[in-house]
């Protein structure tokens, strides 16, 4: 399989599901800005959408969005419980969290790095942002990961969503679940592993 990323995109959670999961795949390097693959190769020529992340399986067949993608990837290492069964109760309750975070959080983030963005509709967002993740850190109250006591994709994608505060002046430092819950993933040796082969840590 091959999984093309920019780094510390939303990529970074299917990059760290692969790891977790144990699975054989090449990272490939999509930079967002430009487009350009290592190989000097337009990305536009593999993904028209030219946005990641990408996942083309042995066969060529291509999976595009990331909530799609980690739980093709939870599904292929299911002793590794990275998400509930098919089928069960508990993994409409991971697609619902996968849900929230595509749409309430990581698309909400999006307008944030868009340059020329006005300053009165940031403001609107990053209070919508604000509302939306102290609701996610009283969540946490209840159990040390969003599933319960057991680490799932769904926790690696709001950790790598919720990175992208720092660079966009959302100030989450008093959701202290919330900071409990990133301490905890970014302690997972596969996420630090997918952090470093993408240069965001040494």
């Amino acid at each position: 399989m091959k999984l093309y990323y920019s780094a510390g995109a939303c990529s970074l959670t299917p990059h760290i599901a692969l790891i977790e999961a144990g699975l054989v795949f090449e990272a490939i390097s999509a930079p967002t800005k430009t487009h350009q693959l290592p190989d000097g190769s337009d990305y536009y020529q593999i993904n028209p959408l030219g946005y990641v992340p990408l996942l083309v399986l042995d066969d060529g067949r291509q999976l595009r969005e990331c909530a799609v993608i980690i739980q093709y990837i939870a599904d292929q290492a299911p002793d590794k419980n990275l998400a509930p069964a098919n089928g069960t109760f508990e993994r409409y309750k991971l697609q619902e969290w996968l849900s929230f975070i595509g749409t309430e959080l990581h698309k909400n983030f999006a307008p944030l790095f868009t340059p020329g963005m006005p300053t009165e509709a940031k403001t609107i967002i990053k209070a919508r942002l604000t509302e939306r993740l102290t609701w996610v850190d009283s969540e946490l109250a209840k159990s040390d990961y969003l599933m319960g006591e057991a680490f799932t994709v769904a926790d690696a994608y709001l950790f790598n969503v919720s990175n992208w505060a720092r660079f966009v002046a959302v100030d989450i430092a008093k959701l202290e679940n919330l900071a409990a819950l990133r301490a905890r993933v970014s302690a997972r040796p596969a996420v630090r592993e997918a952090m470093r082969a993408e240069g965001l840590i040494k």
